[in-house]
């Protein structure tokens, strides 16, 4: 019997089941693995090659506007007194800035990435379920209710810190200011606002009514549903800042889309000339030793300037062909003085 009940619990006799199915191992002989680190490292290098180049052709004008130095056009506004302050800082293009160009606002020794602070938001308030309006999750503690036990909407620190100074692009000519248009649509990820957040659904026709016995975020000038008055369609959780600011940045030091430059006489870019960008500067950030800094930037087929991927791959490649010629140097002494030996 227990002959029999081994012989049931075998596994088929085939050569699946019973590992006979054919192998090929690799045998590493030298003439493989030269030639191979050869190939790879001048792949690498002419990847890098190509990469570098084009990475050297983006366009990048990068201006600090904290206002740390005493000199800087800001500097009145840095001071945590100063309230509606407004600063304005000038710059020249020598050349044209091809276009599309895009607007980015940076901060830097800002840790969006810290587990607490990433954690501190209500998704369901952000999915539009007005039940947690007035009942927000601990999570955004302390941040979910204000000083006379108001719920806040949105709740938790990431929605209460969110990035809230202003620009406006003006092109000098002549003595005279041309505003340069800025597009703010469609500057969040797809996926945020058509999927992961939602409003609320309007009460009697306003968004503003589902918003009712609840509080704006301590740190907020105005409530979510009035974030963009010229555009109805811009309020609440769906706002395209808001959006932005919500995806948090893995490093301390990052920079976020603010405005797009793609329209009216900029459509092909910022010509050469002298610009002015007025800031109406409002985020504080020299309590925490932080910086601000405004960033216009093109893209390429490799996307925005990225120096490192070149460089990367110019080292990792430039390391295999001294490697394979190391070990042709190794292989050749060993090889012939085998051979005299013998």
């Amino acid at each position: 019997m227990k002959n029999e009940g081994e012989t049931a619990q075998r596994p088929d006799n085939t050569a699946f089941t019973q590992q006979r199915l054919p192998a090929w191992q690799p045998v590493l002989s030298a003439g493989i693995v030269i030639p191979g680190f050869l190939v790879i490292g001048l792949a690498f290098i002419g990847i890098g090659v190509g990469l570098f180049l084009t990475s050297q052709t983006i366009q990048v004008q990068e201006m600090d506007y904290t206002g740390v130095a005493t000199d800087s056009p800001c500097f009145r506004c840095s001071m945590i007194s100063s309230q509606n302050c407004t600063c304005e800082i000038t710059f020249s293009l020598d050349k044209m800035f091809t276009g599309p160009v895009f607007f980015y606002y940076g901060l830097s020794n800002y840790y969006q990435n810290f587990r607490k602070y990433g954690v501190s938001l209500d998704y369901y308030q952000l999915s539009g379920d007005t039940q947690y309006f007035t009942s927000p999750q601990s999570v955004c503690s302390p941040y979910s209710y204000d000083s006379q036990n108001r719920p806040i909407v949105p709740c938790g620190a990431i929605a209460n810190s969110m990035f809230n100074d202003t620009f406006e692009l003006y092109q000098i000519i002549n003595g005279t200011k041309n505003l340069v248009p800025l597009d703010g649509k469609g500057i969040a990820w797809w996926t945020d606002y058509n999927i992961k957040y939602r409003n609320p659904s309007s009460v009697n026709g306003s968004l503003a009514n589902a918003f009712v016995g609840t509080v704006k975020p301590i740190n907020w000038p105005k409530p979510a549903y009035d974030l963009d008055p010229t555009d109805p369609n811009n309020n609440g959780f769906l706002n395209q800042d808001f959006l932005v600011w919500m995806r948090r940045a893995a490093l301390p030091q990052f920079r976020k889309l603010y405005r797009r430059i793609t329209e009216g006489n900029y459509a092909a870019g910022l010509p050469a000339g002298n610009y002015s960008l007025t800031v109406h500067y409002n985020y504080p950030v020299l309590t925490f030793d932080g910086r601000k800094k405004v960033v216009f930037s093109n893209v390429s087929w490799m996307g925005g300037r990225n120096d490192f991927l070149g460089i990367a791959y110019l080292v990792v490649g430039s390391l295999c062909v001294v490697m394979s010629i190391i070990m042709l140097i190794v292989y050749a002494k060993f090889k012939f003085s085998d051979d005299d030996d013998a």
